[in-house]
């Protein structure tokens, strides 16, 4: 049941956090347990990976009518790219990291040990599991207020400025969706005087130089790089196999 906190309850730490109480506790359990747990504990009798699927979905239709409602002029695929930038898994993982879901995962000692607590496919799939244990335990509407509380800023950032484009996040997305190694950003070099000066940017990403950028700060260097590097999309060619010899005829 989703909480006034002007009136207080009996709730666990996450609880009070999430303004949910939940009406069935194997749920929230469910929703917190990383399958790793059951390599190290055997006929463990659950994990969060249904729940994360349930929850996915949730989202996604919780966050499309609420964009639907918000630009009652924009098209479908500008209502896409915004619903893109609001349920990507840095998004996510970021939405996550605001409640510190992190530390009340259940995982095994060998994910814990990697830094699964602090991974990013982690703690979304942490945070979709959530949505997805509220949604059985609360019903739709429970399940769509607690989503639109913890998007309100996103909702808020991208209202000024629904056409913005973060090139660094969507690179990053991309990557990542390939494997989770992130983009790397050098600074090559800085000319100029104190007060005008120009820096130059590369980004890499398991040793290939995805591309370069200039800008009057390192911040605009980095942006201005991952721009290229979405435009030579470089990483593609790189995954191709290379091309088969042909066989010599003896």
């Amino acid at each position: 049941m989703t909480i006034d906190p002007a009136k207080p309850s009996v709730m666990n730490p996450l609880e009070e956090r999430i303004l949910y109480k939940f009406r069935n506790g194997l749920l929230l359990a469910e929703a917190l347990t990383h399958p790793s747990i059951s390599l190290e504990r055997r006929n463990y009798p659950f994990d969060n990976q249904r729940l994360e699927f349930l929850g996915d979905a949730v989202i996604q239709v919780s966050v499309t009518e609420h964009l639907f409602r918000m630009f009652p002029d924009f098209g479908e695929g500008q209502l896409t790219k915004l619903r893109t930038r609001i349920v990507s898994r840095p998004a996510l993982r970021d939405r996550a990291l605001a409640l510190d879901l992190g530390s009340f995962i259940m995982m095994g000692r060998g994910e814990e040990s990697s830094g699964g607590r602090e991974r990013a496919s982690t703690l979304a799939d942490a945070f979709e599991s959530l949505v997805g244990a509220i949604y059985l335990d609360g019903g739709f509407d429970a399940a769509r207020i607690f989503i639109l509380r913890q998007m309100d800023p996103v909702f808020t950032e991208i209202a000024s400025q629904p056409d913005e484009i973060n090139p660094k996040g969507y690179l990053q997305e991309i990557l990542q969706a390939i494997e989770p190694t992130a983009p790397d950003y050098q600074i090559l070099s800085q000319t100029g005087p104190e007060h005008s000066k120009v820096f130059i940017c590369c980004v890499l990403w398991n040793g290939l130089e995805l591309g370069q950028g200039c800008g009057c700060s390192k911040k605009e260097a980095q942006v201005a790089a991952a721009q290229v590097a979405l435009a030579k999309r470089l990483w593609e060619s790189k995954a191709e196999p290379p091309p088969r010899r042909k066989k010599k005829k003896k």
